[in-house]
């Protein structure tokens, strides 16, 4: 302490103006790469650290030429749709998307192949295909084939054929794919400690070229989108249009995020400035705290920038986040400042900053340290963004602890505040009921919090992962109202991939197909059947079919496309008979090469023996269980359909959520149980009581499970963002208990009083914690404007922690220190009933 006290005295204090111009250095160069600071809203986002789901997902699409790079406008008109006018508005309204320069190519009614024509067959399907594009087709007569065809409805067409959709295909480039392989392969190399010196660097270069292009392609599909919509506003006064698919999903979250760091960060600040004028009733007492708050935050997006280190949907809130903890600091000083001021009136602004700053920087450390414990838990998680913002944290809140003690005194150097009514006013400050209801009432608080802790473990037990990405958005988004669209009228929203491996040759495979009594390639030979290294089978072909039924009856599936599904489209083109084992061994041959990549390709990789079944997921449907879904399918085909394990591949989008949504609770226990156990560590650490540090869990215990528990009550499933609500509540209700035991400490030490010792500490320290919850919950209120849902909860979530957290520190903390009196006996008995 000593030490300490020479730097303060020697330098910050006398020299506030140096320390300032060094610090004002700082920020220039944090802010020479503000313009590096990035969102990213990517697959790679939310995957589980080393999970290999991302992966497969790519080479699904890679192997099966399929992509989700595309946008999907659905078009309702007020009229007729099949009809001269209607076609030619939805013509239109086509070859505007199909015109601009990001878009690759679209899929519609207008351009897909139409099989209505009498004399269409096997033989004559490459030039009797016609479409309403090329061809002069009735509009009754193309509205009857698209809804005859197994393919079309539920897909580009409503069943009851008044909506159809257009689908924009907006293909990334092969540079991109480039670059993430050789990025890929240079990582596995570093990873396993083989890579080269010359490796290392070329590592370096990727990684770099990698987040430069990708960012490139980010700007570029934003604008895109944005000129999508500009296209669709001119044509929405005559029907009903959505805009939907991964791409605009993706860019509208990041414009959200965007949206709550910038609008909902200032509005936080506004709130925090607001609250702090109001309580403290000076200017300085506001400016000072608010470029606390801003430094830190400065900061921290220049430090984001330097590194290159983009923020997630899950790390968005993090400047929220700062602004609390550096004010909770900040406050804290504010108050004790105050204090000295009262209680010394004749001492020098400089002798009554030195002495607030000596007073509270060890208490401030203390809960700035265990505050950085919780966070540091999140690592733990398995969630690379979340594991991500366990660090932003960790950082963030060493860099609002510097701040605050370097920049807090250095300003108030500067500008002295003056003593003021309030300060030198006798008045009992309202926290002191607090107290006087926990002297009345001991015993009441203590079966409360009893009741409280069982309601908590009822609610967790309640507590859930599953929720639907359509929840994620207010009803009035464009994101919303278009998964319903798609949902109800077009076979579904969010992709699954079912891929299946084609069993091994069997040894001796390879023999005279023709030696046996059965001719394969002119009837069926059913299990009698010689393997052939082909998909094109009859018995392979019925179990594929098998599969494609079952994950069609499915109550969560929309439209399910298979290779079945050509195969039900060749047999309408084949007079309506099923193809016949010749036929089905020539399929390849028989589709025009312009169809093999709509009707075989998709579905058939001869190359890696797969086969491919994709699927819609119905978003919108009540109680959705992807989880619970997926393990059913799973076991279908194991046990009802006889394929190994080794031989299915569940991939896409759908599986990587899950992936997610499923580590959440094992995240959430794993980052609980390593909070607690730290927390109780430090506490040992910093009182030196097991009574003490037992007493400082208590209140904590409650705050963190009472938001869980909450959650469970009001069947609010985790998601990724009120995943890391619990470790912040521990985190909150730590500072107010460290906060609480060391002042209660200090003032013990005056008359070994524990009444009177709780009411002082809540007259001086508990009025702190009730400014600095009042200010947060306040602040954080704005939350509830934002558009994205997970946004909303945390906002929401954080408030009543704070508030259970205060609560607690003013009620449960002080009861149980007065029952269990871990300073030795004092002067006062114990409180009443």
């Amino acid at each position: 302490m000593n030490r300490l006290r020479a730097l303060y005295d020697r330098l910050i204090l006398p020299h506030p103006l140096l320390v300032l111009a060094v610090f004002g250095a700082l920020l220039a160069l944090a802010a020479l790469r503000f313009s590096e600071f990035r969102l990213d809203a990517s697959a790679e986002s939310l995957v589980l650290e080393n999970d290999r789901s991302l992966e497969q997902y790519r080479q699904v699409n890679r192997r099966f030429t399929t992509s989700d790079d595309f946008l999907v406008v659905t078009y309702t008109p007020d009229g007729e749709l099949f009809s001269e006018e209607g076609l030619a508005r939805l013509a239109s309204l086509r070859d505007e998307l199909q015109a601009l320069d990001a878009v690759g190519s679209t899929n519609s009614i207008l351009s897909v192949p139409l099989l209505h024509s009498p004399d269409l067959t096997l033989d004559t399907v490459d030039s009797e295909i016609k479409t309403l594009d090329q061809h002069d087709v009735p509009p009754d007569t193309a509205r009857q084939a698209l809804l005859n065809n197994p393919l079309y409805p539920n897909l580009l067409i409503s069943e009851d054929g008044r909506t159809t959709a257009i689908q924009v295909n907006l293909p990334t480039p092969d540079r991109y794919f480039e670059l993430l392989r050789a990025r890929n392969d240079l990582r596995d190399k570093a990873s396993t400690g083989n890579a080269s010196e010359s490796e290392l660097a070329e590592l370096e270069r990727v990684q770099q070229a990698f987040i430069d292009y990708t960012e490139t392609l980010g700007v570029e599909r934003e604008a895109t989108i944005r000129t999508v919509r500009d296209i669709l506003d001119k044509y929405r006064d005559h029907a009903e249009i959505h805009l939907g698919g991964v791409p605009m999903i993706v860019a509208d979250m990041i414009r959200f995020i965007e949206n709550d760091l910038s609008t909902f960060g200032l509005g936080v600040l506004a709130f925090l400035l607001l609250t702090l004028a109001i309580i403290f009733r000076q200017w300085r007492w506001v400016l000072v705290p608010m470029l606390c708050c801003g430094f830190t935050v400065w900061l921290m997006i220049g430090f984001l920038g330097w590194t290159q280190w983009p923020v997630t949907v899950i790390s968005s809130n993090f400047i929220s986040l700062l602004l609390i903890m550096t004010l909770s600091l900040t406050i804290h000083l504010i108050v004790r400042y105050r204090e000295f001021q009262h209680d010394e009136p004749q001492a020098s602004p400089r002798e009554t900053l030195r002495n607030t700053v000596l007073a509270m920087i060890k208490p401030c450390f203390y809960m700035a340290i265990t505050t950085i414990v919780a966070f540091g838990s999140l690592t733990f998680s398995g969630i690379r963004p979340v594991i991500d913002f366990g660090w932003m944290m960790t950082l963030g809140l060493t860099v609002a602890f510097l701040i605050t003690f370097l920049i807090f005194p250095a300003l108030l150097s500067l500008l002295p505040p003056p003593i003021d009514s309030h300060v030198t006013a006798n008045r009992v400050p309202f926290t002191d009921a607090f107290a006087r209801f926990t002297e009345r009432f001991g015993n009441t608080v203590l079966v409360g919090s009893a009741v409280i802790a069982a309601l908590c473990v009822v609610g967790l037990t309640r507590l859930s992962v599953e929720n639907s990405f359509i929840d994620y958005f207010k009803p009035s988004t464009e994101i919303h109202q278009g998964m319903i669209t798609i949902d109800n009228r077009l076979g579904g929203t969010t992709p699954l991939d079912v891929v299946i491996t084609d069993d091994p040759p069997p040894e001796g495979a390879g023999g005279d197909p023709f030696a046996s009594d059965c001719d394969p390639f002119v009837e069926d030979c059913g299990a009698g059947e010689e393997y052939r290294d082909t998909w094109y089978t009859y018995q392979k072909m019925q179990e594929l079919e098998a599969v494609h039924e079952y994950l069609d009856g499915l109550p969560e599936t929309g439209k399910v496309l298979s290779i079945n599904t050509t195969l039900k489209l060749l047999a309408r083109i084949n007079e309506g008979e099923p193809l016949n084992a010749l036929e089905l061994a020539f399929v390849p041959a028989a589709v025009p090469d312009d169809l093999q990549d709509v009707l075989l390709t998709p579905y058939i990789s001869e190359e890696h023996d797969q086969a491919r079944f994709s699927v819609r997921i119905l978003e919108t449907m009540p109680d959705l269980k992807r989880e619970a879904l997926l393990n059913r399918i799973r076991n279908h085909l194991t046990t009802e359909l006889g394929y190994d394990q080794d031989q299915i591949m569940l991939a896409g989008m759908t599986v990587m959520y899950n992936n997610m949504l499923q580590s959440l609770f094992d995240s959430q226990i794993k980052t609980i149980g390593v909070v607690f156990v730290a927390i109780m560590l430090m506490f040992l650490i910093l009182f030196r009581s097991l009574k003490l540090a037992l007493i400082g869990i208590a209140p904590n215990l409650i705050a963190a499970g009472s938001v869980l528990g909450l959650m469970g009550w009001l069947d609010i499933p985790l998601d990724m963002m009120t995943i890391t609500v619990a470790a912040i509540t521990v985190g909150i209700a730590v500072d107010d208990t460290i906060h609480y035991i060391h002042r209660f400490k200090t003032e013990f030490r005056k008359d070994g009083d524990y009444i009177a010792t709780m009411h002082r500490c809540h007259r001086s320290i508990g009025q702190a914690m009730f400014f600095t919850s009042l200010t947060i919950i306040s602040g954080f209120s704005i939350l509830v404007l934002s558009n994205f849902i997970p946004t909303i909860y945390f906002g929401l979530f954080t408030g009543f922690a704070m508030f259970m957290a205060l609560v607690g520190a003013l009620t449960l903390l002080p009861r149980l220190i007065v029952l269990v009196k871990p300073f030795g006996l004092g002067g006062a008995s114990g409180l009443g009933s």
